[in-house]
């Protein structure tokens, strides 16, 4: 999945439980969908918090962050509520989204990649960040690219 692209179509189920659809969400403005491996972990944690610290700056622009992994539903709750982030977290149990976007792992343990895509009407990809380690760079670099598309 790269620039140009366009995003699978898909419905998953939020930390509420609620099924989320991604037309439904690019509906409402650009979608800043990142996969992260593993909600609770320290560089997860790390990476959802910088997102939740910049939601302001992302609503200024209308694009609402979403993250996805394959954790269950009651653990994407637990994440959102410790946490207090405040956008959704879809579960992506089986990882058939993962595979979809090309960042599902072979490895269980740390099921799928981190990376992040800046989703367009239409579902069309407008950016993509990849960073494995820097944690703040998914959002900064996400919000840096919608700036300099307004």
């Amino acid at each position: 999945m790269d620039i140009g692209d366009t995003a699978p179509a898909f419905t998953l189920a939020d930390e509420t439980g609620a099924p989320r659809s991604l037309d439904d969400l690019v509906a409402d403005g650009p979608v800043v969908l990142f996969f992260y491996p593993l909600a609770m972990s320290a560089g997860c944690t790390a990476e959802a918090c910088h997102f939740r610290d910049l939601a302001a700056e992302f609503g200024e622009l209308g694009a609402t962050p979403v993250g996805i992994s394959t954790d269950a539903v009651e653990r994407q709750a637990e994440f959102s509520r410790k946490h207090s982030l405040g956008y959704p977290l879809l579960s992506d149990t089986g990882g058939e989204i993962a595979e979809a976007f090309g960042v599902r792992r072979k490895i269980t343990i740390v099921p799928t990649k981190r990376k992040t895509f800046i989703i367009g009407a239409g579902r069309e990809v407008i950016g993509v960040v990849k960073s494995e380690m820097n944690m703040r760079a998914h959002a900064d670099k996400a919000l840096e690219l919608l700036k300099a598309r307004k």
